[in-house]
C-alpha cells in the first residue's frame, strides 16, 4: 500500500484516533511528532486518525513549525487546565494560520465549583464555529453534578481512562457507572489515556490493569441499549479477543448512534491501535512496508 490508497475504515472505527503523540507515555518531541501526523494523515490508515492533541502552552512552539503551511490545514484540540484558560487559548490558536481548533479539552482542577464551568466556557466558544468542548468529569463528589450541568448544553464530557501512575486508571465499575451515567444524559465524551490496546490487558512492564479501546465501543454500545452497570462492567472487563470482536462486529450496523456517543480517544501512537485492529481482523492489511511514523 502506498500513500493515496485508502484503507476501508469502517464508520465504528473512522476518525476513533486523536493523535497524542506529544503526551506520556509517547513524549514525542513535537518538532518530530507534528510531520509524524501530516504522514499519517496521508497513510492509508488516515481514516482512523482524528486531531492533533496539543496543550495550549505550546502553541507558540507550534506556531514556528507550521509557518508557510496552508491555511487550516492541522486539526488541533488543544488541552488547557481550566475553564478560565479557554477562551486566550482559543485566541492564540486563531493567530496561526495553518491552526483549525476543532476540538477543546478542558481539565477541572479541584475545589472549582459545578456551577462556574458551563457559564464560562459559553462565553469562551460564543461565535467560535466548529470547536468541540470536552469537559474533563473530575473523579469525585462533583461527578454526577456536573453531568446534569453539562447534558443539553453542547458542551460534552471527557472521561479520564488511564496515566502514567496506576491509580490514574478507574476500575471497570467506575468506567462503567461513567458510560452509563453519560449515555442516560445523552452526553457523549471522548476519552484519554491509557487506552494503549484494543482489548482489556495488564500491561506486563508496569502491572497496570488497562482497560480497551474495543471494549468502550462494546460499553457504550451496550449502554446505549439500556444495559446497566454490571452488565457494562462486564463488558469492560472482557479479554477474549473472539468475544470482543463478535460484540464489535455486531454494533457495526449501530455505528453512527455509538460514535455520536463515544466520539474518540486520545493514543500516543496510531500505528499501535491501526496494527492490532489489523491483527483482529477489524482493519484491512497495513502498509505491508510497516512504516511507523511515530
Amino acid at each position: 500500500m502506498t500513500a493515496g490508497t485508502a484503507l476501508d475504515v469502517p464508520p465504528l472505527l473512522r476518525g476513533l484516533c486523536d493523535d497524542a503523540a506529544i503526551f506520556p507515555p509517547g513524549n514525542l518531541p513535537l518538532d518530530r511528532a507534528v510531520p509524524a501526523h501530516r504522514e499519517h494523515r496521508a497513510a492509508g490508515h488516515a481514516g482512523l486518525v482524528g486531531a492533533f492533541v496539543l496543550d495550549a502552552d505550546r502553541l507558540p512552539q507550534l506556531a514556528g513549525l507550521v509557518a508557510g503551511r496552508p491555511g487550516g490545514s492541522l486539526d488541533v484540540a488543544l488541552t488547557v487546565a481550566d475553564p478560565a484558560s479557554a477562551a486566550a487559548a482559543l485566541s492564540v490558536a486563531e493567530g496561526i494560520a495553518a491552526v483549525r481548533v476543532v476540538g477543546l479539552e478542558v481539565a477541572v482542577p479541584a475545589g472549582l465549583a459545578v456551577g462556574e464551568v458551563v457559564p464560562v466556557l459559553d462565553a469562551a466558544v460564543d461565535g467560535r464555529r466548529g470547536v468541540t468542548v470536552f469537559v474533563e468529569l473530575p473523579r469525585d463528589e462533583r461527578r454526577p453534578d456536573l453531568v446534569r450541568a453539562l447534558a443539553g448544553t453542547g458542551l460534552l464530557a471527557k472521561l479520564r481512562t488511564g496515566g502514567v501512575r496506576a491509580e490514574l486508571y478507574p476500575g471497570e465499575e467506575e468506567l462503567a457507572r461513567a458510560v452509563v451515567a453519560t449515555a442516560r444524559a445523552g452526553l457523549p465524551f471522548k476519552a484519554t489515556a491509557g487506552l494503549h490496546h484494543a482489548l482489556r490487558n495488564t500491561d506486563p512492564r508496569t502491572g497496570f490493569e488497562q482497560h480497551g479501546f474495543l471494549n468502550v465501543l462494546t460499553a457504550v454500545d451496550a449502554a446505549l441499549s439500556g444495559a446497566d452497570v454490571d452488565d457494562v462492567e462486564q463488558l469492560l472487563a472482557e479479554r477474549d479477543p473472539d468475544v470482543v470482536t463478535g460484540r464489535i462486529r455486531a454494533a457495526a450496523g449501530r455505528a453512527p448512534r455509538v460514535r455520536e456517543q463515544f466520539r474518540s480517544f486520545g493514543t500516543c501512537s496510531i500505528a499501535e491501535p491501526r496494527d492490532e485492529l489489523v491483527a483482529l481482523g477489524l482493519l484491512d492489511s497495513a502498509d505491508p512496508t510497516n512504516g511507523d511514523p511515530r
